[in-house]
């Protein structure tokens, strides 16, 4: 039995005409693996080629190389010759990212207190700018806000290894499963956690942005597997 589509957003279904040549691939894979980290994709959606070639306006190569990549990303399960499926991750896999990831974004939130760099510090609080924002937040906006200040926090540890070990554990694609479960008391809980994990990193305190940054992954790692 196929799960139920969930969807915020519907994809266009007006062609998308891709560029011509090497760049065909990479419109295909980006367009879809957007609308999946953004929830117009949700876990179970099921990805057709013969509906993509006609939304994209190309031929079956490019969706089957972009279908791949997507795979290879583990954002989908791929069948080859058919489609694939929008990975719904099971609570074993959950544990297992969320557990990976406090780990390594709590290293990730004490280097980013400890970079000197003023360029760089200074992107980060334009960067993060939006948590100080008081206006209610619905699960799709949050959802892009949360997505960009755990990559803001990333970009200013300074690590690449770091960072691309993160983004590998697909911590939006995470939330997404959860949705049902992400009230405005949730949300607001991780806004305040948010200005939190900033004040200490902005005030160089590493030790206290990384405990800040742990117990708030450790928070939704509860609201996701309970």
């Amino acid at each position: 039995m196929v799960p139920p589509v969930v969807l915020l957003e519907k994809p266009s279904s007006a062609p998308q005409t891709a560029p011509r040549h090497g760049a065909t691939v990479r419109h295909v894979y980006d367009n879809l693996r957007d609308d999946i980290l953004r929830r117009r994709l949700g876990p179970g959606s099921r990805l057709i080629e013969n509906d993509l070639t006609q939304r994209f306006d190309v031929s079956r190569g490019p969706i089957r190389e972009a279908l791949r990549r997507l795979a290879a990303e583990g954002l989908i399960e791929h069948v080859p010759n058919r489609g694939g499926t929008v990975r719904r991750l099971t609570k074993t896999e959950m544990h297992e990212s969320f557990e990976i990831r406090i780990e390594l974004e709590t290293l990730a939130a004490r280097l980013a207190a400890q970079n000197n760099d003023p360029v760089a510090r200074t992107a980060f609080r334009n960067a993060i700018d939006p948590v100080f924002d008081d206006a209610p937040r619905d699960f799709s906006f949050y959802l892009a806000e949360n997505t960009a200040f755990h990559e803001a926090i990333l970009t200013l540890a300074g690590s690449k290894s770091l960072h691309e070990l993160v983004d590998r554990l697909q911590l939006t694609l995470l939330m997404g499963q959860v949705r049902d479960r992400v009230s405005e008391d949730v949300i607001n809980t991780s806004v305040s956690e948010h200005r939190k994990i900033v004040a200490a990193i902005l005030n160089h305190d590493a030790e206290s942005a990384g405990a800040a940054l742990r117990a708030h992954l450790a928070r939704a790692a509860g609201l996701a597997l309970a």
